[in-house]
């Protein structure tokens, strides 16, 4: 995903402040209403990317620049920092081993942590450049990594944490999903592609093109009527059949979207969109249909986010910027900071009863 920029300084502490902040216009048809409910100051130094809500151990995983972030969905206080991560993009977390995964792009490696403790435990090279999404496939049992310089996928075995395959993408790769059941996608950004990766022999068997789709960046998937959901960058979410990759259908979102996430138990679709500051909230009515029933305003730059199935809240975090510094010879494409101690958490919910922070 598109790293957010850097800051210059850095904040410590964490505070919980608030009830709801925004609210939603009312959602169309009796679709619950979702506004932000609550949010954790953080602060600190550095952008930031994918987020991943684990329920099983109750923490929010946050890829911040040079770390991770663990911060604990009870109350969003922050459980520890895994340092060591050189641009992180993402995370695999596999309770069956008990280890976590963070996809480090400046370093080229992985770093894994021990799940319990919360400390890391070593690192993994990968056979390509910039790895930024990664997942840990059921199927075959290994960790796939996403590599956007070198535009190719890495298969790692975690058992000998060795690369054990490289898959050439043919574009620049972003997010991928698995089913579990030995098939994986994921967008091509620079083509605008779906592609679709056999685990089992660690092939690439399929490509779609997408269709009324600029730059796809965010996906998520609904395993029980096998469709996929692209968000793209002309203000599209995109649904593909995962069967045949036929297009479903198209769906307006809000501006500048990073990152998607579908509720299987609601039937909602959600991509967050970091350049106008909303959460497009889209209905599921059946497998072919879907209506956009809120753009709920959040803040700009929280462009991804993670879903708590469990409690069906929407993790969000964005920050303030100062200005952009003048262009030098050492950094010639600079990035505006993050305002010092302006980082920080949104938690999205609704009015349906369910949800708890």
């Amino acid at each position: 995903m598109r790293m957010l920029p850097a800051s210059l300084l850095c904040t410590a502490g964490l505070l919980a402040i608030g009830f709801p902040l925004h609210a939603a216009p009312s959602a169309a048809n009796g679709a619950p209403v979702y506004s932000v409910v609550r949010q954790y100051a953080i602060g600190g130094a550095g952008g930031w990317d994918y987020l991943v809500a684990d329920p099983q151990s109750g923490h929010l995983f946050i890829a911040r620049s040079d770390r991770a972030l663990v911060v604990n969905l009870a109350d969003g206080s922050l459980a520890t920092t895994i340092p060591g991560t050189a641009g992180i993009h993402g995370f695999a977390i596999v309770h069956e081993l008990g280890r976590g995964y963070t996809s480090n792009g400046r370093a080229d490696n992985l770093t894994v942590f021990d799940l319990a403790t919360l400390k890391p435990t070593g690192t993994i090279a990968v056979s390509g450049h910039n790895p930024d999404a990664i997942l840990y496939d059921q199927a075959s049992r290994h960790l796939f990594t996403f590599n956007g310089r070198s535009k190719d996928v890495s298969v790692i075995d975690p058992q000998t944490e060795k690369v054990v395959a490289t898959i050439p993408a043919g574009g620049k790769p972003e997010f991928a999903v698995s089913d579990g059941k030995g098939r994986i996608f994921f967008n091509i950004e620079d083509t605008g592609e779906l592609a679709q990766i056999d685990s089992s022999n660690a092939k690439l068997v399929a490509k779609w093109k997408l269709e009324d789709c600029e730059d796809p960046s965010g996906l998520a998937f609904d395993e029980a009527r096998h469709r996929l959901f692209s968000v793209c960058q002309n203000g599209r979410m995109v649904v593909t059949d995962s069967v045949s990759g036929k297009f479903v259908a198209s769906v307006a979102i809000g501006k500048g979207p990073d990152a998607a996430a579908y509720d299987a138990q609601r039937g909602f679709v959600f991509s967050s969109n970091g350049e106008d500051g909303t959460l497009t909230v889209v209905k599921q009515v059946d497998a072919d249909h879907y209506r956009d029933v809120a753009n709920v305003p959040t803040q700009p730059s929280a462009r991804t986010l993670a879903l708590d199935p469990q409690s069906h809240l929407v993790y969000l975090v964005a920050a303030k910027f100062g200005p952009k510094p003048e262009p030098t010879k050492e950094q010639p494409h600079p990035r505006a900071p993050v305002l010092d101690g302006s980082f920080r958490v949104l938690v999205v919910g609704s009015d349906a009863g369910a949800d708890r922070p």
